[in-house]
C-alpha cells in the first residue's frame, strides 16, 4: 500500500512541476518585455535559480546527513539530464536558436567549469594529495567563481537582440508577474521534492545503491522543473528561456549548488563517478560544436535526437554497470 500511495504522490508531484514550469516561464517572459531584459537573461538568473531549487534542497539535507555519493550523484547526473534529456527533448519539439553570447560565452563556460571541477575532485589523481575531495576553500572558490558570473549576466541584461514576432510575449501587471513566478516556483520546487521523496522511497524499498539513486531517480527528479521549463518553452518557441535555462541550472548547480554543499563539510568523492564526468564533458562538448553545423548557433532536431540517443545509451550503461 505505500509503494501505490507513493507511485500517486509521484503523479502529483508531475502535475504542479508541469504548472509551476507553465506559469514560470509566463511570468518570466512578460518581465522581461516590461523590463526591457532579454529572455536569454531571465532564462539564466530567475529560471535557472528557481530550476535548481531542488537540487540545493536535496544537497543541504545530503550533505549534513554524510550522504556524499547523493551529493555528486545528484549534480553530476542533473546536469547530464539537462545537456541530453532535457536539451534533446526541447530540440526535438523546436530548433533551438542560441544567441552569439551563449555560443562564444556561456556554453564554453559551462564547459571550463565542469574541466575545473574535475581537477579540484580528483586532488590525489593529479597532485598526490591525501584524499579526493571537495574542500571548504574550494567550495568558497566556486562561489566566487559564481558571483562573477552574475555580475556578467547582470552586466549584460540589456535587451539588444533582435527577436522574432513569431509568437508576442503577453504582458501581465507587475503584480500578475511576481504571482505566476512565485507560484511557479512553489509548484517545481513541492512537485520536485515530492517526486523525489517518494521516487528514493520505491528505490530503497527494492534496495538500490546511493549512488545509483543520486545519478538516476533524485538526479530525474531534481531536473524535471528544468524539463518541464525547457519544454513548455519550446512549445511557446521561446528559445532563449530553454536553453539560458538549461546552461544556467548547470552553471549554477556546479558554482552555486555544490559549492553551498560543501561549504557546510568537505565532501569526499568516490572517483568511479569520473566516468560520468566524462559523459557531461562530453555532452557539453556536442552542444558547443553543434553550433557550427548546419544551421549556425541553433540545435536542430537531428542534433536534438542524437542527444536523446546518448541519454539512451548512458541510462543503459548505469544500470549494466557494477
Amino acid at each position: 500500500m505505500s509503494i501505490l500511495l507513493s507511485l500517486v504522490l509521484i503523479v502529483i508531484g508531475f502535475v504542479l512541476l508541469i504548472k509551476g514550469a507553465d506559469f514560470l516561464v509566463s511570468g518570466a517572459s512578460s518581465l522581461a518585455k516590461k523590463a526591457n531584459i532579454s529572455e536569454l537573461t531571465i532564462g539564466l538568473t530567475v529560471v535557472a535559480l528557481g530550476t535548481s531549487a531542488p537540487e540545493l534542497v536535496v544537497n543541504l539535507i545530503s550533505s549534513v546527513n554524510g550522504h556524499t555519493d547523493v551529493v555528486f550523484g545528484n549534480i553530476i547526473g542533473s546536469n547530464i539530464f539537462n545537456i541530453f534529456l532535457i536539451l534533446g527533448v526541447a530540440g526535438v519539439i523546436y530548433p533551438l536558436s542560441v544567441q552569439k553570447n551563449s555560443v562564444w560565452k556561456e556554453i564554453p563556460f559551462s564547459l571550463a567549469i565542469t574541466v575545473f571541477l574535475f581537477f579540484v575532485l580528483n586532488d590525489r589523481m593529479i597532485i598526490g594529495g591525501d584524499f579526493n575531495r571537495l574542500s571548504q576553500i574550494e567550495g568558497l572558490l566556486l562561489l566566487v567563481l559564481f558571483v562573477g558570473f552574475m555580475v556578467y549576466v547582470i552586466a549584460n541584461s540589456t535587451n539588444t537582440m533582435e527577436q522574432e514576432e513569431i509568437d508576442p510575449i503577453p504582458s501581465f501587471s507587475n503584480t500578475k508577474n511576481g504571482l505566476l513566478i512565485t507560484g511557479g516556483l512553489v509548484g517545481l520546487v513541492i512537485g520536485g521534492k515530492m517526486v523525489v521523496d517518494n521516487a528514493v522511497t520505491i528505490a530503497e524499498y527494492y534496495q538500490v545503491s546511493q549512488k545509483m539513486i543520486g545519478l538516476t531517480i533524485i538526479a530525474a527528479g531534481t531536473s524535471l522543473p528544468e524539463l518541464a521549463t525547457s519544454a513548455v518553452a519550446a512549445f511557446k518557441k521561446r528559445s532563449d528561456i530553454a536553453v539560458g535555462n538549461v546552461i544556467g541550472s548547470n552553471i549554477f548547480n556546479i558554482l552555486f549548488v555544490l559549492a553551498i554543499s560543501s561549504t557546510i563539510k568537505p565532501l569526499n568523492f568516490d572517483t568511479a563517478l569520473n566516468i560520468d564526468i566524462y559523459v557531461l564533458l562530453i555532452g557539453t562538448t556536442m552542444l558547443f560544436l553543434f553550433m557550427f553545423t548546419l544551421a549556425k548557433k541553433r540545435l536542430d532536431r537531428w542534433e536534438a535526437a542524437l542527444f536523446l540517443v546518448g541519454f539512451f545509451i548512458y541510462m543503459v550503461y548505469l544500470f549494466i554497470r557494477k
